[in-house]
């Protein structure tokens, strides 16, 4: 079952255009949408969620047209926002219970054992009568994908799920949606390279409401290869440095000089060495690209 969007498009009351002609053929397995705040993935995931509907484009799951019956999209359907509350007095065991009745499951042995796995699964069995909202966020993270789980969907989504998680949560988080994501069309998007790199088959990179590429990051690492150089630089350097050169990051060394990675088809000069590309360097090598476009352009236009 494949996901399929074309040409998604949506502009708000106030003009911002949070989606342009977006077009995607996602597949099963871990797909990362990797783009900064504010490129439009929520907006995307909230459209694909049938939570908000596009001005045009099309999107289906294998035969369901997301546009015409959101509710058969719903029912196979897991979705995990960027935030969500929990009933404060309520523990995991009897929340997911309540949720499963709300979904659906009006058997209770049925419902036993779907909340059983889902727990296990999210590794809160153990703390399955504490309440929810006395979880730390990365308990409460992974009780998010255990309610989701209920219906045993076949399309999830998850939005900016390890924002401001420590990097232990982080990591037990990581390793739930590992476990999820192998027969599911797992959605997850983020602003954070590392998460993309270490969870996901396939990916895109988002900024300003368009699919700027979409590749696997074994591709999209191999296509700048040979173009990544690095040099060391005193601090003052900088600000010349980044007008002369396509600079992709920077980073102390521990002299307290800088080092930078550049962005350049053939030697930008003696100091440098050709580096290994990293997935870091493609997120910024294309977010770059859009940019320079975008003046381009709006040169053009004022001459």
């Amino acid at each position: 079952m494949n996901l399929y969007l074309k040409n998604l498009s949506k502009t708000y009351s106030n003009g911002v255009k949070a989606l342009i002609n977006v077009s995607m053929n996602i597949s099963n397995g871990m797909f990362g949408l990797l783009g900064p705040n504010g490129a439009g993935k929520s907006t995307l995931m909230r459209t694909i969620a049938t939570l908000q509907e596009p001005d045009t484009g099309e999107a289906r799951l294998g035969d369901i047209d997301l546009l015409k019956n959101p509710i058969e999209l719903r029912k196979i359907l897991g979705y995990l926002p960027q935030s969500f509350g929990v009933y404060p007095k309520m523990n995991a065991y009897d929340l997911l219970h309540y949720m499963g009745q709300l979904k659906g499951i009006s058997n209770k042995r049925e419902r036993d054992d779907i909340v059983a796995s889902a727990l296990e699964l999210t590794n809160l069995y153990d703390v399955r009568f504490k309440e929810v909202a006395g979880y730390s966020g990365g308990m409460k993270q992974r009780f998010g994908i255990a309610q989701l789980l209920l219906n045993k969907p076949k399309l999830i989504i998850v939005d900016e799920p390890t924002a401001g998680l420590d990097p232990a949560e982080r990591q037990r988080f990581l390793n739930v949606l590992r476990e999820i994501g192998t027969d599911n069309i797992v959605i997850f998007s983020t602003h954070i390279v590392d998460d993309v790199k270490e969870l996901c088959t396939d990916m895109a990179i988002m900024d300003k409401g368009e699919i700027l590429l979409q590749s696997t990051p074994k591709e999209a690492i191999s296509a700048i290869n040979e173009n990544i150089w690095g040099c060391n630089i005193k601090k003052e350097e900088l600000e010349q440095c980044e007008q002369k050169y396509n600079v992709l990051s920077s980073g102390y060394n521990e002299d307290n000089s800088l080092f930078l990675r550049v962005y350049s088809e053939k030697s930008p000069g003696k100091s440098f060495e050709k580096k290994q590309p990293n997935l870091e360097d493609t997120y910024f090598v294309t977010l770059k690209k859009l940019r320079i476009s975008h003046t381009y352009t709006k040169a053009n236009e004022a001459v």
